[in-house]
């Protein structure tokens, strides 16, 4: 059986300040991008999985977990930014890219604003950022927006928000979630707005690598946007999708095994 190498954390300067990130595996590089508000420790399953044959690197993506924060308003430009200045920073050429729903329209960005460094693509529940999709969300995103109470009540209600949502038992998942969400200087909503300004049309038809559409039967904000997604990937190389039966929002921690093996398929194809 094949053992994966320890895993590492490390910081890459970069233009946008220093960006974390943990990494395990040697081979070729696939960067692994977070939903909101996580970070690298969303795919702390996942890595040990996919590292005996890769060099798998998770980034806290700008705004998030232990990297720089810039002010806000951020965009999801500005996070695909930071993702190919960490490429830059640790002197990657070209990487396959795994992006999970805010990381999923990340990597959208990324593949489209720089094909050349893109090699493969893996959207894990990514949104459908339309025009219906902006409007829908003009007024805030309502998931994650708990403002801060002396009381704590803020941590009750990130909770609830997404309790109806994580497989049973709950308490291991959202201990992590929760821990992100209150990481210094993260706001635990501002992501979600980031998607809410991302003209997503504009952009998708510009991939030209390879795509694996990735949905959990259980997401119900995800499952629905594999078609759309797939019938705006008009430039991407091909265009394949898998659905993990009862895969939920953190997908990456609830089924790393049938994720990993999806994975594994699609960019050893």
């Amino acid at each position: 059986m094949d053992i994966a190498a320890p895993l590492r954390f490390g910081y890459a300067d970069s233009p946008l300040g220093q960006l974390h990130y943990a990494e395990q595996g040697t081979g070729r590089p696939l960067l692994l991008l977070h939903q909101t508000p996580r970070s690298w420790d969303e795919f702390r399953e996942l890595m040990p999985l996919l590292a005996p044959h890769r060099r798998v690197l998770a980034m806290d993506m700008v705004g998030f977990g232990a990297s720089a924060k810039p002010p806000a308003p951020h965009t999801i430009e500005l996070f695909a930014a930071g993702a190919l200045a960490l490429l830059d920073g640790l002197g990657i050429e070209r990487a396959d890219v795994l992006g999970h729903h805010t990381g999923g329209a990340v990597a959208v960005e990324l593949a489209a604003s720089a094909p050349e460094r893109v090699g493969r693509l893996v959207l894990s529940s990514a949104p459908w950022a339309d025009a219906r999709y902006r409007a829908a969300h003009a007024h805030g995103p309502g998931v994650d927006e708990a403002d801060p109470s002396p009381e704590g009540d803020h941590l009750i209600k990130l909770w609830r928000l997404r309790q109806p949502y994580y497989p049973e038992p709950v308490t291991g998942l959202l201990d992590r979630f929760v821990r992100d969400a209150l990481a210094p200087g993260v706001d635990p909503a501002e992501g979600h707005r980031a998607c809410a300004r991302y003209v997503m049309e504009d952009r998708i038809g510009l991939v030209t690598a390879p795509v694996l559409l990735l949905a959990g039967a259980a997401d119900p904000f995800a499952l629905p946007n594999l078609a759309p997604l797939r019938e705006h990937l008009t430039g991407a190389a091909s265009v394949t999708s898998a659905v993990v039966e009862g895969g939920t929002i953190p997908l990456m921690e609830h089924k790393p095994a049938e994720v990993a093996a999806a994975v594994a398929a699609f960019l050893t194809a």
